[in-house]
């Protein structure tokens, strides 16, 4: 007698090797999908964590820059790249003040931003670029600029908050309007 349900009957091994197949599809998919965004997404941004969040993470002040920062990119080799929407002024509590380009520039490594790019402080009535920002020991509560005539130490807590950056018109005109003379950047 024949037996009808042999011949309906699936074979265990080839069920097993077809899960597999589909298993396999499906995970070469979804590698395909995230090698995709990977190249979409940038590197570093500041939806993920912010600017402020990296620095400190890096051993450096936050108030270092702005809060306005739009978005930030860091390389593998350390470049740092911040945006902002244009260019600003800023006065830190000790009455520093700094200017910040619409992009600053720097090779991040931990407690320093070094080459910096795009940032310049007020020394007496001129305005002289900032070469790198160091903190050479945490433990001492300085941090160093080199503005390229002369290096100045702080306290790291001048700089712990992010400060407001106005844009450039809105301070620059009040600089030294009141002295008869407007300060120039370099």
């Amino acid at each position: 007698m024949h037996n009808s349900n042999t011949s309906s009957m699936a074979d265990p091994s080839s069920s097993s090797s077809s899960i597999k197949t589909r298993a396999s599809s499906f995970t070469k998919q979804l590698l395909y999908l995230l090698v995709i965004s990977s190249f979409l997404l940038p590197p570093s941004s500041s939806s993920s964590s912010s600017i402020h969040d990296l620095l400190v993470s890096r051993g450096l002040p936050a108030g270092l820059l702005p809060k306005e920062v739009k978005s930030y990119r860091l390389s593998d080799n350390g470049t740092l790249e911040v945006f902002l929407e244009e260019p600003c002024l800023t006065k830190y509590e000790n009455g520093h003040r700094a200017f910040f380009d619409s992009v600053v520039r720097a090779n991040l490594s931990y407690g320093s931003l070094s080459g910096v790019v795009g940032l310049s402080q007020e020394e007496l009535f001129l305005w002289l670029p900032v070469k790198d920002i160091i903190v050479y020991d945490p433990k001492s509560g300085l941090i160093l600029f080199d503005i390229g005539l002369a290096h100045k130490q702080l306290s790291f807590s001048l700089f712990e908050q992010p400060p407001l950056c106005k844009p450039q018109g809105i301070l620059k005109n009040n600089v030294r309007k009141e002295k008869g003379f407007e300060a120039v950047r370099l």
